[in-house]
């Protein structure tokens, strides 16, 4: 372990999904949490900020995060301090949960003299999470295509691609928590084999748009059938505030990750204009949101 100092982890928020891309696609954004590390001689790990502010299901997340860097690399264990702060919404669908995890991974990774790769900390981050789509794009940044083992479902691999600061993504938040394990306990057992074989042209149309770089041909492109019919009802506006989004110049839209944030994309010339459609719809709604013009990440992780 590397004694002295304090690490200094920032982490992107992102969205995940994109409409078909279940499990699958993400796109890390320039929303930030930070992370900081300090290690100690002891084997404690403790909270340096308002414990008050820190809910103890997230410090169950360190703790059990901390543990499987522990068995996963074989480092002698070591305690640290830590606080977080930030910008990313907790339980919006913007891979909250992923800028704790990842940050305190990366945090304890630099400490122990980095015994695991960015493809590593990405495939311990989707275990951890159940899911790669958020972890790829966090860590690496850019629009990410995430690998899964048919059999097991485990982290394979990632392919990713920079994403041009020409596309705006304008997210809209609102006031509403959705927890993504309660969120998948509504999905369907089983789903119309049509409307998988939509889902799929679309979701490989929008990977070649990505790979490519043409997003003006994200228009009508962005098809789900898979999760968004049976998460968007739940959310009061939802629907709405992607149309108002559409009707105001967007690209597309679609729910990010499990909710409760819906997500425009669209050229930087309409982000404004996008955003005060998608509030002004939740506001028919009665619902307070709030809104984030951002771009796409493409350094992902940083650690200081």
């Amino acid at each position: 372990m590397k004694s002295g100092g304090t690490f200094k982890i920032r982490i992107p928020a992102s969205t995940s999904n994109c409409g078909p891309g279940f499990d699958t696609l993400g796109i890390a954004l320039t929303l930030y949490n930070h992370i900081r590390l300090t290690p100690t001689g002891k084997e404690v790990i403790a909270y340096d900020g308002d414990a008050a502010a820190f809910h103890e299901s997230a410090m169950t997340m360190v703790r059990v995060a901390a543990d499987a860097f522990f068995a996963g690399t074989g480092t002698k264990r070591f305690g640290f301090g830590f606080d977080m702060s930030g910008d990313v919404p907790r339980a919006r669908g913007l891979g909250s949960s992923v800028t704790l995890r990842a940050g305190i991974l990366a945090g304890m990774n630099a400490a122990a003299g980095e015994p695991l790769t960015r493809k590593d900390l990405v495939a311990l981050v989707a275990e951890l999470e159940g899911h790669p789509d958020n972890a790829a794009a966090a860590i690496l940044g850019g629009f990410c295509v995430s690998r899964t083992c048919p059999d097991t479902g485990r982290f394979l691999d990632a392919l990713r691609f920079d994403v041009a600061s020409s596309l705006s993504f304008v997210v809209v938040s609102p006031d509403k928590e959705v927890l993504t394990a309660t969120s998948r306990a509504t999905l369907p057992e089983s789903l119309e084999f049509f409307d998988v074989v939509k889902s799929l042209n679309s979701l490989a149309y929008i990977v070649s748009v990505f790979a490519l770089g043409e997003y003006e041909r994200l228009r009508h492109g962005v098809t789900d059938f898979l999760h968004q019919p049976t998460r968007v009802p739940g959310i009061i506006g939802a629907r709405e505030a992607i149309a108002a989004g559409l009707e105001a110049g967007a690209f597309s839209g679609w729910l990010s990750g499990s909710g409760s944030s819906v997500l425009c994309v669209g050229p930087e010339s309409v982000a404004r204009a996008v955003g005060d459609a998608m509030s002004e719809a939740f506001s028919r709604q009665g619902t307070e949101c709030g809104v984030y013009l951002l771009k796409s990440d493409n350094q992902g992780l940083v650690v200081k």
